[in-house]
């Protein structure tokens, strides 16, 4: 029937009285982020008197959420990395060395002297001086082999054990070299994810690409050699025993240590034993601080594991020193003067305020697994940006205005009634961005614009079917009546094809296809609303008050 329920009526205007005050923050862009932005800064516990009048720019009864603009529309920097997972290998192989050397040490009446020898960094190769007894160590060295907790390599053991000679070597197995790049490359994702966070940008698209390689885009940033300052450090922290100083790096180092040279000193160098005794990952705290002398420095607190690591060996080697090693140069090398019990400390260095906030914040955000190689990088200026709001602005426009004509001129007063509910309709749209949080892109804009054509094309199916009522003889409320019931199931299954492409779409892309399929999908939810309801509820208060004996659609 063509009555609507007073209780249906009254949803089909509060929906779109509610997405009208969700839409219209969108119409004051820079009052309502600058707002937001404040407002966010004194939660934070600034008292700036500054910031209490810019939060105040937009009422606090209205929403404030907004359609965040994507990289193309806000400008910002691009950056496609690759995790070198390999380093993994290698960093895996070194921190197993003390445990082999320790399990075939207690076997040495059988195998004799044990010597670790050169060769591929994921590799352990350990030379016995009794090669009859191989069988011996190789069967001790199993005991280290740890099963495979992943779908994949279910049942299988995380080492691979091989001999040649007297050697004995240890590397990954093959399938655990696969679980091990699936959570570096994780790993990495969550860290880079923190370390942005970290730093406030806005609406950051961070995700996996490929096997190795993340996608970084963060709009509003000036390059993408300040986001590479921001992720490509690694922030690897160690404490590594010191074996003696050295004035160059040209030695070559025994098996089992490394050279490295000191941040603070130019050509100073430091031989350390490779295996460190804790690692960043034990880090649960660190924070901008100062020391006894009033230097800027950096403190630290370890979990349990690594409180326990820390006090032992501090209790067990008073008197010799202790190198911190970050990303490779060995920041501070102090001599251990007592047991430190507490597993916190301090970091102290050369360093400015700002580099200290910088070290913290890299340390409270874990250290990446892994180097990261930067394939492409891409800086997008707040200019090319502003030229594209302004192409995709005309691009609605000419769009919108096109369409608003055609109805009018093709279907008279019916027409301005699909009007309306079109105007409803993008109004819609932008709620929805609004409240999912949604970023928006140039791609989303021409998601929009097809919206636009989507939205009438339903429009039209609904008057051509009242036309053809019309002319075979109904009455003005039948024919309206029956026009919206028949088009109805076309209007639900174009509209559906539609979707699943949309889904299929976001789910398969990646980017800027996500922001077009996420437009292109909210855009066909209230194009159908707004085709078989709002448009519906016009044309029956309308023919209500006026009760017109000819339709002339």
């Amino acid at each position: 029937m063509l009555n609507i329920p007073f209780w249906q009526r009254s949803l089909i205007i509060l929906i779109c009285v509610i997405g009208g005050l969700f839409a219209v923050p969108n119409l004051f862009y820079n009052k309502v982020e600058g707002a937001n932005d404040a407002r966010m800064a004194i939660a934070a516990g600034s008292n700036d008197s500054a910031l209490n009048e810019l939060a105040g720019g937009w009422p606090d009864f209205l929403p404030s959420s907004l359609v965040n603009l994507g990289l193309d529309l806000r400008g910002g920097a691009h950056l496609l990395a690759e995790v070198q997972t390999q380093d993994v290998y290698a960093a895996r192989m070194k921190a197993l060395w003390p445990d082999l050397r320790n399990l075939l040490r207690e076997k040495r009446a059988e195998i004799g002297t044990i010597r670790l020898q050169d060769g591929p960094a994921d590799q352990l190769r350990v030379r016995i001086s009794r090669p009859e007894a191989i069988d011996i160590a190789l069967a001790e060295a199993r005991s280290l082999a740890r099963p495979i907790t992943t779908v994949t390599g279910i049942g299988g053991l995380d080492l691979d054990f091989t001999t040649d000679g007297a050697d004995l070597i240890m590397q990954l197995s093959q399938a655990e070299k696969e679980a091990t790049d699936a959570r570096t490359v994780s790993q990495a994702l969550e860290i880079i994810r923190k370390r942005i966070d970290e730093v406030g940008t806005r609406e950051p698209t961070i995700q996996r690409q490929g096997a190795k390689r993340i996608l970084i885009q963060v709009p509003g940033i000036g390059s993408a050699a300040e986001l590479k300052a921001i992720i490509g450090t690694t922030a690897q922290l160690t404490f590594q025993p010191v074996i003696r100083r050295a004035s160059n790096d040209s030695a070559r180092p025994a098996p089992g240590t490394e050279i490295l040279p000191s941040a603070e000193e130019d050509g100073l160098y430091y031989v350390l034993e490779s295996a460190p005794v804790v690692t960043g990952e034990d880090l649960v705290d660190a924070q901008p601080s100062l020391d006894q002398n009033n230097r800027n420095a950096v403190s630290f607190r370890f979990n349990p594991s690594g409180a326990r690591r820390f006090g032992d060996y501090t209790a067990q080697n008073i008197g010799s020193p202790f190198a911190i090693v970050l990303d490779g140069k060995v920041i501070s090398a102090p001599v251990i003067q007592s047991h430190i019990p507490g597993g916190s400390g301090i970091i102290t260095g050369r360093f400015s305020f700002e580099e200290t906030n910088n070290l913290a914040v890299l340390l409270r955000a874990g250290a990446l697994p892994a180097e990261l190689t930067f394939l492409e990088e891409r800086t997008i200026g707040p200019e090319l940006a502003a030229d594209s709001i302004a192409a995709g602005k005309i691009a609605s426009i000419v769009a919108f205005v096109l369409v608003l004509i055609f109805m009018a001129l093709s279907y008279g007063l019916f027409g301005v009634f699909a009007n309306i509910a079109l105007i409803t309709n993008i109004v819609l749209v932008f709620a929805l961005l609004s409240i999912l949080g949604a970023t928006l892109t140039l791609p989303g804009i021409a998601g929009i614009v097809l919206t636009i054509g989507m939205a009438v094309d339903a429009n039209v199916l609904i008057f051509e079917r009242i036309r053809e009522e019309i002319s075979a003889g109904k009455s003005p409320a039948r024919a309206i009546d029956l026009g919206y019931e028949k088009a109805q199931s076309a209007i639900i299954d174009a509209n559906l094809t539609t979707m699943i492409t949309a889904v299929i779409l976001f789910a398969m892309g990646s980017g800027p296809v996500r922001g077009f399929a996420i437009t292109l999908g909210l855009g066909i939810i209230t194009s159908v609303f707004t085709a078989i309801f709002v448009t519906r509820l016009i044309i029956l208060i309308w023919y209500e008050r006026r009760r017109p004996k000819i339709l002339e659609v």
